[in-house]
C-alpha cells in the first residue's frame, strides 16, 4: 500500500517539483494540499485531482506523511506539528533558519520515531549521487572547491521571493553547498565565512578528515554569471560534478521514496534525515554570526 502525503505549499516549486515528484512515484499516493492561500490551494487540488484542504491539522489527521514547499520559518513551526503528530516529513532545506528551531524538530521527530528526509537537490539526483559515492569511496582528496551563483531576483524568476531577500544565498543555496561537500568529503566540523558583494558569501570548510573545501554562494549574480559547480583534486586528478538536469521532480520522486523506504524500519534513518538538516543548520548560523 501506499504511503498517503499531504504537501504544504502551493506555490511554483511545490507544482512542478513536489506534486509532479509525488506523483510520478508509486510508493506514495499525494492525496491532498493545504496552503495559505485558499484558493490557490482548491485551484492546484482541482488541477492535480487531490482533496485541497482548509485546515492543515486536518490533513495530517487524514495522511500518513508531509511533504513541505513553504519558507523554512512556515515550514519550521508546521513540520513540528506533523511530527508530535506521527507523521513521516519530507522537508525542504534548510528545515528552519535558528539552531533552536531546527533542534526542536530534530528533538520531536526522535521523540515521533517518525521518518525524515531533507531534499538537498544534489543528494537525490540519479547522476550526481553516483559522483559522490565515487568521491567519497576515496581517501585522498585534497580538497574542493565551488561556485553556486544563482540569480533568484531576475526579472520573472518565482524564486524571488521575500525570505530569499531577507536570507539571502547563504541560507538558500548555501545548504546544498554544504549537503554536498559533506556527502562527498565527509563531515564539516569547522566553517569560516567572509563577505563579499551583495549577498556573496564566501565560506571554508574544515572536515573531521582534514580535508578543508570551500564555496562560493550567491542568488543575487547577473544572469551571465550564474553557475554552479563543485571540483575535487587529489593526488588522482581533479573531478568535476555533474550538472543538475532542469527537472527536479525526478530527484524529489527518489527523496519520497526513500522515505517511505525508511517509514518501515524499526528505528527510522537517513543519511539526508533531520539530523543532517540541523546540522546544517548549525553551520549556517555559525557563519551568519561569523558574517555580522
Amino acid at each position: 500500500m501506499s504511503m498517503r502525503v499531504g504537501l504544504v505549499g502551493n506555490g511554483h516549486w511545490a507544482r512542478v517539483t513536489h506534486a509532479a515528484g509525488l506523483n510520478r512515484e508509486p510508493a506514495v499516493e499525494l492525496s491532498g494540499i493545504w496552503g495559505r492561500d485558499q484558493a490557490k490551494t482548491a485551484a492546484l487540488a482541482a488541477e492535480l485531482g487531490v482533496t485541497g484542504y482548509d485546515a492543515v491539522d486536518q490533513m495530517f489527521a487524514e495522511v500518513d506523511a508531509v511533504a513541505f514547499s513553504v519558507p523554512p520559518q512556515v515550514q519550521a513551526e508546521l513540520a513540528l506539528r506533523a511530527a508530535r503528530a506521527g507523521k513521516h516529513l519530507l522537508l525542504e532545506k534548510p528545515i528552519a533558519v535558528s539552531v533552536a528551531e531546527a533542534n526542536r524538530l530534530a528533538e520531536a521527530v526522535a521523540e515521533a520515531g517518525v521518518a525524515s528526509v531533507v531534499f538537498f537537490t544534489a543528494r537525490f539526483d540519479a547522476g550526481q549521487r553516483q559522483w559522490l559515492e565515487q568521491i567519497a569511496g576515496r581517501s585522498d582528496w585534497d580538497g574542493a572547491a565551488g561556485l553556486w551563483l544563482g540569480s533568484a531576483f531576475a526579472a520573472g524568476s518565482p524564486f524571488d521571493t521575500p525570505w530569499r531577500h531577507d536570507k539571502g544565498g547563504l541560507w538558500d543555496v548555501g545548504p546544498h553547498a554544504l549537503a554536498i561537500l559533506t556527502g562527498a568529503l565527509g563531515k564539516i566540523v569547522e566553517i569560516t565565512a567572509r563577505p563579499g558583494r551583495r549577498d556573496l558569501v564566501h565560506l571554508i570548510m574544515r572536515h573531521e578528515s582534514g580535508v578543508s573545501s570551500s564555496y562560493a554562494v550567491s542568488i543575487d549574480t547577473p544572469e551571465a554569471a550564474s553557475e554552479v559547480s563543485l571540483t575535487v583534486w587529489g593526488p588522482a586528478g581533479r573531478s568535476l560534478m555533474p550538472r543538475s538536469p532542469a527537472d527536479a521532480s525526478h530527484a524529489l520522486a527518489t527523496a519520497a521514496r526513500e522515505l517511505a523506504a525508511a517509514a518501515q524500519k524499526p528505528a527510522p534513518s537517513h543519511p539526508c534525515d533531520v539530523r543532517l538538516g540541523s546540522s546544517v543548520v548549525r553551520l549556517l548560523a555559525e557563519a551568519e554570526r561569523q558574517l555580522g
